[in-house]
């Protein structure tokens, strides 16, 4: 029995997804159904995972970013990878309700509770940050990138080979090499 790797998986999927949203970009609503039906159930996969302590929020978010999809279709581009678009949305959208749900907590939380935090400095933080960015730019791009976009950005191996054009097993050597590299990079440092 043939073993199909993941990329292979994907691809159809990828396609399949593009082919129904053309199709329904061209006035058909059986297939721009089928296609909002599928996306629907990929999403709500790709939330519940970034969600796990949140599950009564995933179907907003899903529902959201659906919406978002729609209001821009007119935007993606055929070219590119259908996936890879559709997730940045669903980052945004995530993004937003987290930064809606936060700063809703924020106002009902009494500030008496947390004086402590106003003491602090942001400064070692957005260091570490700025010394991080400096190090991922000595790095070559097979390293850096699937570095950035796995560990950083949180995107699939899979995600992140089709964005970066680079084999699922090359991005996988990438972020190993790429981070032993970063760690010996920070051990000449000190």
């Amino acid at each position: 029995m043939k073993r199909i790797s993941e990329t292979e998986a994907i691809q159809p999927i990828e396609e399949r997804l593009k082919m129904l949203l053309l199709a329904g970009m061209d006035g058909d609503a059986a297939a721009y159904r089928s296609f909002l039906d599928e996306l629907s159930g990929r999403l709500r996969a790709f939330l519940r995972k970034r969600l796990y302590h949140l599950q009564d929020d995933v179907e907003d978010v899903v529902q959201e970013t659906l919406l978002a999809v729609h209001n821009g279709r007119h935007t993606f581009r055929a070219d590119q990878p259908l996936t890879a678009w559709v997730y940045a949305i669903a980052r945004y959208k995530l993004s937003d309700f987290l930064r809606a749900r936060s700063r809703h907590e924020a106002l009902n939380e009494p500030l008496d509770d947390y004086l402590e935090i106003f003491t602090g400095s942001d400064e070692q933080p957005a260091a570490a940050k700025r010394d991080i960015g400096k190090l991922l730019e000595l790095l070559p791009d097979r390293q850096r990138l699937p570095i950035v976009h796995v560990k950083l950005e949180g995107l699939s191996v899979a995600e992140t080979a089709q964005l970066t054009g680079l084999s699922e097993s090359a991005v996988k050597i990438g972020v190993h090499r790429g981070l032993k590299a970063l760690a010996a990079k920070i051990r000449g440092l000190a």
